[in-house]
């Protein structure tokens, strides 16, 4: 389906948007390996979280939904069972590594595929850790590819250095150690997202964190059960992020974004963008269920161009596409560095923004790990390719708002993959 985004005179109006993905997928998963009854509420129902809570059922996981309140009976830790067929991971790279730290754990055998994309993306860096653990796994290209298959059982604990610093890796890597015999350790030199060991620390798992001249380590030890738990998914922080970009490059405008996770792992975009120049402000900050939330207010102010070096990227990886793209209309260069991890996402991000702005006549360098981006240019407008990636397809509709002529997206209905509703919401808040 291809989408055409025209310009607009202003952004106003007040937004919730779609529940946390990377929350939403923890509270199936979590809650699948606790005793007893945990409640879900503001679970995001889209392609991927959804991907999870079918797995977790042919996992033999009890999962209800009842008037958007998902109950989840978990079986405990070793209560899963093997699945009866291979097991479709869609498009979803967070449900498949997760998973794959669950599977280690377990005594049996599972067999893992997805689409096209997600078979083109790299598991070795889970399957690698995983296998020091014990797990068998074998797979497509040495063990890099699905489809792989996984037989777990009795793993040992392993002291490993995330030096990716993806937060899939660790989080397979804590979800196993909670099985492994003595304490499994990760340290990464820069935190990433740590949703995975706040939950586990919710839940009762035998787990510490620390940071120390080397970096930032979390520690597991063998637990014995986990505890089901109540959770409110906020916001998600890089869907708010498409709308606070727009009220923040078109002029006359204001937004407010309720509930929003502003959890410092992953805020990085909210934060560059202030650096920006953009006015933002976070009201009614508060705790909810160990992470913390805000309502974020954006106005339209003008931007200047910014560096973006690789200790910041962590907590902004999904954003930069959209932060480019914001850069196209700031005061200025933009240099874009250490986000080499762009290009083994759902598609190259780094390469479908370059080749998008050149559609458009944009001027723009192509780095091995980021991008420069001249400032201030005009946006006449053309056809872009999502290149079926959901975070493509929203950046460029956000630029198709300050276009001359429009953009076109192809494939806009990928936005489905986290945001079925992105195009309802941005005609609401479009004047």
């Amino acid at each position: 389906m291809e989408r055409t985004v025209k310009k607009v005179k202003r952004i106003e109006g007040s937004l919730r948007v779609p529940s946390d993905k990377s929350i939403s997928h923890r509270a199936i998963i979590l809650p699948s390996l606790a005793e007893g009854e945990s409640v879900v509420r503001n679970f995001l129902k889209a392609g991927d979280t959804l991907t999870t809570l079918n797995i977790y059922r042919k996992l033999g996981v009890d999962i209800e939904e009842k008037d958007d309140v998902i109950y989840v009976k978990g079986k405990g830790l070793d209560g899963l069972k093997e699945p009866e067929d291979i097991l479709d991971m869609g498009n979803s790279g967070t449900t498949t590594r997760l998973t794959l730290g669950v599977l280690a754990g377990q005594d049996f055998f599972a067999a893992l595929t997805g689409d096209d994309s997600l078979r083109r993306r790299p598991m070795k860096r889970v399957a690698e850790p995983l296998s020091q653990m014990g797990a068998k796994i074998d797979g497509r290209k040495d063990g890099n590819n699905l489809p792989l298959c996984i037989r777990g059982g009795k793993l040992k604990a392993i002291s490993y250095y995330n030096s990716k610093m993806s937060a899939q890796v660790k989080s397979a890597i804590l979800l196993a150690g909670l099985y492994a015999k003595g304490t499994t350790q990760v340290t990464e030199p820069i935190i990433s997202r740590d949703h995975t060991e706040k939950m586990l620390n919710w839940m009762g798992a035998n787990i510490s964190t620390e940071f120390s001249p080397e970096g930032y380590t979390v520690k597991i030890s063998h637990t014995d059960r986990l505890k089901p738990i109540h959770i409110d998914v906020p916001a998600d922080p890089s869907s708010a992020a498409f709308f606070a970009a727009a009220a923040a490059i078109v002029p006359k405008s204001e937004i407010i974004l309720k509930d929003v996770l502003v959890n410092p792992t992953r805020d990085g975009f909210f934060r560059k963008l202030k650096e920006m120049g953009a006015d933002i402000e976070y009201k009614n900050k508060r705790d909810e269920a160990g992470e913390i939330v805000a309502d974020i207010v954006v106005k339209y102010s003008d931007l200047k161009g910014v560096k973006v070096v690789k200790e910041e990227v962590p907590s902004m990886i999904d954003e930069i596409p959209l932060l480019a793209i914001v850069a196209t209309q700031a005061e200025g260069e933009t240099i874009i560095t250490g986000a080499e991890e762009l290009r083994v996402k759902e598609s190259d991000r780094i390469k479908a923004v370059v080749e998008n702005f050149r559609r458009l006549n944009i001027e723009v360098e192509e780095l091995e790990d980021g991008m420069v981006i001249k400032g201030k240019q005009k946006v006449k407008g053309g056809v872009v390719d999502s290149y079926k990636d959901h975070r493509i397809a929203m950046g460029f509709s956000i630029l198709g708002l300050v276009s001359e002529d429009g953009i076109t997206i192809k494939d806009a209905d990928c936005v489905y993959i986290s945001y079925p509703d992105f195009f309802k919401h941005l005609e609401k808040v479009s004047q």
